[in-house]
């Protein structure tokens, strides 16, 4: 019944086609209910009422086979097929007992009609019962959320759990797995240009133009009106490592004049206006190489395409960020946080 409702407030959800249940329809049966107290009087356990059906209906395979040629079958013994299908035998099957003598099925057991399910599926012991659905026009998160909203309203029943799991939980788990690529990204490139630079303070100004590039990711998905995927987070782990190529030319440009005795102000400045060219060509490189891949209609096209915008999208914020914030950055760092001077310039107080 928690199954069934589950499928028609899936089903009401906007974006959810083909929905349905792991359970087939209920068919037809006869359940044999044992009187354990009669059965253990008379000495029979319910182990050999199973035993003795399962004989009735399905038959005994015996250990022997039959061989022709190199093809073995087993040997199975079993009623013919009229004999199978009488409802008559329930009241002359003989039950084996531990006395030795054998009780008739119809003295320690109970037949019904009833409807039952022609599987049950079990997981780490507990039974379950899968609610599946696709979605098509909406995105999986927005669908789940609806879902959750939906879920919690129910009043299910004590011992019963509900969980999400299929592609929901592979696109959490897959996730939570970028994010931390994009951490670790972050972490070596620091680490990099730390070791290059022999200083601390300057990777902090390059990498400043990191946040601002998932921005540009953000407004890029906005605008196309694409849907958030795994291709778009394998973008972001590329910006981590192509955003900060181009404030890499423009400090390492502006440390250069600095070390030739040209004042601080002077330097960003001149390297700006001197390095605008190198960071503009390799933005459009970039995104023109991009764009194909984010414009293509082709079959298939669609997996790759959120992947071309995100690093489109951070691209193009991110240069702006390039040449307006991190002159302004690394003004502060060396105004204001670095104590001891480094160049010519500023060993003479200039």
């Amino acid at each position: 019944d928690v199954a069934e409702e589950i499928q028609r407030i899936v089903a009401s959800i906007p974006g959810t086609v083909d929905v349905s249940l792991s359970q087939k329809q209920n068919r037809p049966e006869i359940r044999v209910n044992v009187d354990r107290e009669k059965a253990a009087m008379l000495g029979v356990s319910t182990a050999s009422v199973a035993g003795t059906l399962r004989t009735y209906f399905y038959g005994h395979e015996t250990t022997e086979k039959y061989w022709e040629g190199e093809d073995d079958f087993p040997v199975r013994f079993r009623l013919r097929e009229e004999q199978r299908n009488s409802r008559h035998i329930f009241d002359r099957l003989m039950v084996p007992s531990a006395t030795g003598k054998p009780a008739r099925l119809s003295t320690v057991a109970a037949f019904e009609d009833t409807m039952g399910p022609p599987e049950i599926q079990r997981k780490n012991k507990q039974r379950y019962v899968m609610v599946e659905a696709n979605v098509h026009g909406r995105s999986l998160g927005e669908i789940t959320a609806d879902a959750r909203k939906l879920v919690e309203t129910l009043d299910i029943p004590q011992g019963v759990t509900i969980e999400f799991g299929g592609q929901i939980r592979e696109q959490s788990e897959a996730f939570q797995q970028m994010a931390l690529l994009v951490l670790l990204g972050v972490l070596l490139v620091y680490m990099v240009m730390a070791g290059q630079y022999e200083a601390y303070l300057d990777p902090f100004v390059i990498m400043f133009s990191i946040p601002f590039a998932l921005t540009g990711v953000v407004f890029a998905f906005l605008i196309t009106g694409l849907y958030i995927s795994l291709q778009a987070m394998l973008g972001v782990v590329m910006l981590v490592g192509i955003v900060v190529n181009n404030a890499i030319v423009l400090v390492d440009y502006v440390n250069l004049l600095r070390a030739r005795g040209t004042p601080l102000r002077r330097s960003l400045i001149e390297a700006g206006g001197r390095r605008l060219r190198p960071v503009l060509m390799t933005t459009l490189t970039t995104f023109f190489g991009m764009l194909p891949m984010a414009v293509s209609n082709a079959i298939g096209s669609e997996v790759w395409k959120p992947l071309a915008v995100s690093v489109m999208g951070g691209l193009v914020v991110s240069t702006l960020i390039t040449l307006l914030l991190v002159p302004v950055m690394y003004s502060f760092f060396e105004e204001k946080i670095r104590r001891k001077g480094r160049f010519a310039e500023a060993v003479n107080g200039r």
